[in-house]
């Protein structure tokens, strides 16, 4: 298990390393008006990378096109980081802190934040579809489809306004669960989703990794709720205790903290049984990555 731990760290390391060189190559700083530096400020330097991990980790697993993974794991890190970037803006969470510095908007004003979250949505779609043809149309489409309705209505922003509408209210868990499945489940799920539509995979495999993804997703947002009780600003990088303070419903304000915390283990559960039914042999570093979600300090 050890040999296993150190295997998958150093993994980690070296695939964090060669996204945050793609993510420097890519989000340029010649953008007009400063609006580069801010996209950059909002990208680079910062965060766990996980949503690129979990393409490329699936990736790996099927044998999947290797350029085409690191642009489908660039892409979907560009949509999370526009999405922190408008969600921390003052007319939803109206955050100051995120990754350990100040928020876009606090750093660069509003309408540049504003701008650079639009930027970097478009940027993730570019990528998607180069023009040198190094990723084939088909699964540039294909690519292009799952990110896309993962980031809109039915997905993130969806979950997002449900998020936004549901201040002060008391939901029940299908559906706190359903919100979360769409407000960072779905971004999740996607990334898994990615990584196995740039190899050739059976629709029963394809289910299962989904499945997997989905869970991932859940069980991050549960462990997520839990450490905004239960760490501090430093440690999180971001600020502590801001659900409760909003008076928005979280798992552990629906459930208390202790059944929160065997919620997340049953769901992890869930999201290994679902690994082990997709009929894939390489299976060590998704399975290392649903613990790393689940069992995550910050």
């Amino acid at each position: 298990m050890l040999s296993h731990n150190v295997d998958f760290v150093a993994w980690r390391q070296t695939q964090q390393d060669a996204v945050e060189r793609a993510l420097e190559r890519w989000v340029r700083a010649d953008a007009p008006a400063g609006l580069g530096d801010a996209m950059r400020y909002a990208v680079l330097d910062g965060g766990k990378r996980l949503r690129p991990l979990l393409v490329l980790a699936t990736a790996e697993a099927v044998g999947g096109q290797s350029q085409a993974a690191m642009r489908a794991a660039c892409a979907v890190e560009l949509i999370h980081a526009y999405s922190l970037v408008h969600d921390d803006m003052p007319c939803m969470d109206n955050d100051v802190l995120r990754r350990g510095k100040p928020t876009v908007h606090v750093q660069f004003g509003q309408a540049q934040a504003l701008l650079a979250g639009d930027a970097l949505q478009a940027l993730a779609f570019e990528l998607l579809v180069p023009g040198d043809r190094t990723v084939a149309d088909v699964m540039s489409a294909r690519l292009c489809r799952l990110l896309a309705l993962s980031a809109g209505a039915d997905g993130m922003a969806g979950g997002q306004a449900v998020d936004l509408a549901s201040v002060g209210v008391a939901l029940d868990l299908p559906s706190l669960e359903a919100m979360h499945r769409r407000k960072t489940g779905a971004l999740l799920q996607a990334s898994v989703t990615m990584g196995a539509a740039t190899g050739d995979v059976s629709r029963d495999t394809h289910a299962s990794l989904a499945a997997f993804g989905a869970c991932v997703g859940l069980a991050f947002q549960v462990v997520d709720d839990i450490l905004d009780v239960t760490a501090d600003s430093t440690t999180l990088g971001k600020t502590a205790g801001k659900d409760a303070a909003a008076d928005k419903p979280t798992f552990v304000s629906l459930m208390g903290l202790t059944e929160a915390q065997a919620y997340a283990e049953r769901v992890l559960d869930q999201a290994h049984d679902a690994l082990r039914r997709s009929g894939l042999s390489h299976l060590h570093t998704l399975h290392a990555l649903a613990d790393w979600v689940g069992r995550r300090a910050s």
